[in-house]
Order: C-alpha cells, then structure tokens, then sequence
C-alpha cells in the first residue's frame, strides 16, 4: 500500500489552503488605486482694457416758464455772451440791482455743461429790446430758486390769470396800455416788489421785465409794471402809458399769492 505518498500530497494540500486563509482581505467595492497627473501649465490670457467713453457737452433744462420756473440774483457783475463760450460777443452785463433799488432777479432757462464740465446758464436779460437772452458762467449767478407760478396778461379779453403748478388760482380784470403806448407782449417776469409810488400806483407795484417800446425816457427806461389804480372805473380798459392796471383789491391778493420771480406771459 502506498499511504505515504497519499497523506503527503493531503498535508501540502493543507498547507497551500491555510496560506490562502491567510493572506489580507479586500472589500469587493474597495476604489481603485489613483495617480497623480502630472502638474499642467497653461500660459495667462491677457485682454487689452476698453478706454473709457469721453465725456460729452450737455443740456439741462431749468425752466419751463408754465409750472416750473428757476431765478437767481447776480453773483458777479460778468458778461453776458451770446452762446455759450468766453470768446463769444458780449450782448449785456449781470447787474446787482434794478433801476429802482431791490436785488435784480434773473430767470435761468437752461444749462449748457460742455465736455471739460465748464457750466454755463441761458438767462432772460432785462432792458431794451425786450425777449433778449443770453449765456453766463454759472459762477455769476447765486443758488437757484424755484418757482410753481405763472402770471398770464391778456390784452385782448383784459383779463390777468395766476397760474400754480397749471391750476388756476387768480383772475382778474386789468386795464393795459393804450394804442399810442401799447402795454408790450411776449415772455418776461416779476423782477421787484414796490411800495411808497402814491395812489396813482395804488398800494403796491410789481416792476417786470418789459420795457414800454414808446418811452424810453421814463424814470427807469419805461419798466412796465403791474400795480394797482386811484381811476377804478378805468378797468378793464386801455387807459395806461403801457403798465398793467388792476383795482386795488385784486393787487393786494394777487401779492399775497404772487412774489418776484414769477414768469409773466403778455398775450
């Protein structure tokens, strides 16, 4: 019987399963063994900046002479310049007072800022030919003051309405000038607010914008002016030398509702 060599080829095989058994166990879903990639270079774009847009001249408007309207008294006595720049001819001068005394008002219409910020004011010029405007730096006039109303003379229907910010709020009949010294129409406004003339004037005048086109040698150049009457019964009618009559009552509410600065329409 050969039982040696049978139990030597069981006991190898014993051997060779418990040095299966005994080597390291894996978990079925265990990951992967990793590498790392080798490190990458990438080169840096670059982008070339795009420049800033010049700046560029503006307009801005500051009044519309119905339900806004902007005034400023004169902070420099400089020149008034037909457009918008220093080498411009001048067409009149800033003053500090009106022929009668108070501070001179000014209405600002609009304002031009050119592209190096320099800004200038469109204004209403006083005097002789009437509707003149012109340009001044903006350091010529002093803060800007805001207005909501409209004063409206119409020569035709002798009526004077006060508009606030559209809306009605005064009427009024007036007596304007007569054929040989016609009360002057076109956009003006409400420069001074007077006292002391005596009762041909009433108890109070407002100074305006407009020049009589007739009498040029009255005190003052011929400032046409809104003021009341000692002659009551001459209203409505065309009994003045160019100034806007109302009956005393009406001057004194319409002062109480209207100051200087006001825009005046005579149509």
């Amino acid at each position: 019987m050969q039982v040696m060599p049978t139990m030597r080829r069981i006991a190898l095989a014993g051997l060779a399963g418990a040095a299966i058994a005994a080597g390291p166990a894996f978990a079925a879903d265990s990951p992967p063994a990793t590498t790392t990639p080798p490190p990458t270079t990438t080169t840096p774009t670059t982008t070339t900046p795009t420049p800033a847009p010049k700046p560029k001249a503006f307009y801005t408007k500051l009044s519309n002479e119905t339900t806004f309207t902007s005034w400023a008294y004169t902070n420099l006595d400089v020149k008034v310049k037909k457009s918008p720049a220093k080498s411009s001819r001048s067409v009149g001068k800033l003053h500090f007072n009106t022929e009668d005394g108070p501070p001179e008002i000014y209405l600002a219409l609009q304002m031009f800022t050119t592209a190096k910020g320099d800004e200038w004011v469109q204004v209403r010029i006083p005097g002789r030919p009437n509707g003149r405007t012109g340009w001044v730096p903006r350091e010529g006039l002093g803060e800007f003051h805001l207005i909501h109303l409209q004063l409206i003379v119409n020569r035709k229907t002798l009526r004077a309405t006060l508009y606030k910010n559209g809306k009605l709020i005064f009427k009024a009949p007036v007596g304007v000038g007569k054929a040989s010294t016609p009360t002057p129409g076109g956009k003006y406004w409400i420069r001074e607010k007077l006292k002391g003339f005596g009762p041909v004037y009433g108890p109070l005048a407002f100074g305006t914008g407009a020049y009589s086109s007739k009498l040029s040698d009255w005190p003052g150049g011929g400032v046409i002016g809104v003021h009341g009457t000692n002659e009551p019964n001459l209203v409505p009618g065309r009994p003045s030398h160019g100034c806007i009559r109302m009956h005393n009552k009406d001057i004194l509410k319409l002062a109480r509702l209207m100051k200087p600065g006001t825009p005046l329409l005579i149509k």
